[in-house]
């Protein structure tokens, strides 16, 4: 079944969620456990792997997890070892390279989807390999930039460690910060070093979501900060611009949430329909749905954000 078929490309379908799906990691200290959101239908389903905020866990993301797989694509939310559900004291040895252990949580998704596919009933066989991407939102955009070839910078400002992944086609970065150094507040280039990326290196196509009202304390600029991942990659990247948006985005991680200050469901449903578009598109060059999305948004005459390409 191609994305392209447009008798499946448009209307959602029924899901199955499945929770935990544990994932064996000795070295980690803490098995990996995963959400895994699907299709209950369809075949040839593309992939895409979510890393969740600091603090938050595979229960979050909910408005987007959900309408992926609704709209035919595996979702797996890795629980990342800063989670809140773990209770990880801020003096156990791994707390300094929790961003290190983050990213090899995402490549170990990638590794074992064999045991991601066994663990939902019926999904065996119906996941296309060839079609995987990565998401994150706040600190889990900049663990997802990692696969698509962002590195973290010494202080001198020289590249680390080339974490990129071949298997990634696509990303999607959702309130990312920005570049590190003298953008950080001093708190922050104390307790977090590794808020430092180089996005030069960042080849892989991706889309940037970003709000014009999403301030930091962890930087010394303004909403512009959350564009970087744009305007200091390599080209081939698109940005969402969205008005009047903070740091959740309109309320990404789902209803309720006590970090939502800008609840807005007008802007979740805008995120919600422009990302599936980027992904139909950036993983099926075939599929019009980005096109069509970006020139939608255009034409509406009060539009709630913009998107630029480079």
């Amino acid at each position: 079944m191609s994305m392209t078929d447009t008798t499946t490309r448009d209307t959602a379908a029924a899901i199955v969620s499945v929770k935990p799906v544990v994932l064996p990691a000795p070295e980690r200290g803490e098995d990996l456990r995963v959400r895994v959101s699907a299709p209950a239908t369809g075949r040839d389903l593309p992939v895409v792997v979510l890393s969740h905020g600091f603090g938050w866990s595979m229960d979050g993301y909910g408005p987007l997890a959900d309408h992926w797989a609704a709209h035919r694509f595996v979702v797996v939310q890795p629980t990342h070892l800063d989670s809140r559900t773990l209770a990880l004291p801020p003096d156990d040895p791994r707390t300094p390279l929790i961003w290190r252990f983050r990213v090899t949580d995402l490549t170990r998704v990638l590794d074992r989807l064999d045991a991601v596919e066994a663990a939902v009933p019926g999904l065996a066989g119906r996941l296309d390999r060839d079609r995987i991407a990565v998401a994150g939102h706040s600190w889990g955009g900049q663990t997802a930039s990692m696969l698509l070839g962002a590195r973290v910078l010494d202080a001198a400002g020289r590249p680390g460690e080339d974490l990129t992944d071949p298997r990634v086609k696509a990303g999607v970065l959702l309130a990312t910060p920005g570049s590190g150094g003298a953008d950080l507040t001093p708190f922050a280039a104390e307790h977090f070093p590794f808020m430092n990326p180089g996005f030069a290196w960042m080849t892989t196509p991706a889309l940037v979501v970003a709000g014009d009202h999403d301030r930091s304390a962890l930087s010394v600029r303004g909403p512009d900060w959350f564009t970087d991942p744009y305007r200091l990659s390599p080209a081939g990247k698109s940005l969402l611009t969205l008005f009047g948006a903070e740091h959740s985005l309109g309320g990404i991680v789902g209803p309720g949430a006590a970090e939502t200050t800008d609840e807005s469901p007008a802007r979740v449903a805008l995120i919600q329909r422009l990302t599936t578009a980027y992904l139909r598109s950036a993983l099926d060059p075939a599929d019009p749905a980005w096109p069509a999305a970006c020139a939608a948004l255009a034409a509406e005459p009060g539009p709630l954000g913009r998107i630029e390409t480079n």
